[in-house]
């Protein structure tokens, strides 16, 4: 194929989709992943990093890091919030397959593919519509801001600020001094 591709669902030609990390020649069938994948597609980081904490498949393990890699790639290559982001796309394409064979009856052999795969995590910036309803929700439940600056910030000026305390005075109890002695 000639030209830019267009992919990850991304419209526009030789525009940028959002950050990427990939694994490759991973040693499990692209079927077995997808599965996992499927779980967290289309959604934020925070929540496809529970889902695959909790999934009990050893591709969740894998894509797990792979989701991770992706988000320090955001954070550090395009100075992205960890907290606007979601997994915008991901897939896992066949790599290849590693022909074994195994001893069968009156001297054949049977054959055993071992496969592996190439898993890529896609993630972006929410648009600001969606931060706008998840940020609402959040407000809704009564719970604090979302967003991670404004906690730091906040948290930092209640630290700065001092309090003066009275000093306080210091009492002996003459019982227990007297129970000591």
């Amino acid at each position: 194929m000639t030209g830019p591709k267009l992919n990850e669902a991304n419209r526009v030609a030789g525009s940028k989709s959002g950050s990427r990390a990939v694994a490759k020649y991973h040693r499990s069938s692209a079927s077995k992943v997808r599965v996992v994948l499927n779980l967290v597609r289309n959604k934020d980081v925070r929540s496809a990093d529970e889902i695959l904490q909790f999934t009990d498949r050893e591709a969740a393990r894998v894509v797990r890091k792979v989701l991770a890699s992706a988000v320090a790639n955001a954070v550090n290559n395009d100075e992205l919030d960890a907290d606007e982001l979601f997994v915008k796309a991901c897939f896992a394409d066949e790599g290849p397959t590693l022909k074994r064979f195994r001893p069968r009856a009156k001297g054949r052999a049977g054959k055993i593919n071992k496969r592996t795969c190439h898993i890529t995590v896609i993630v972006d910036r929410m648009d600001d519509s969606q931060l706008a309803v998840r940020e609402a929700k959040t407000m809704a439940k009564g719970a604090p801001t979302s967003n991670r600056r404004a906690r730091v910030a906040a948290s930092r000026q209640t630290v700065e600020e001092p309090t003066v305390d009275a000093p306080a005075e210091d009492t002996v109890d003459t019982a227990t001094e007297e129970a000591g002695n």
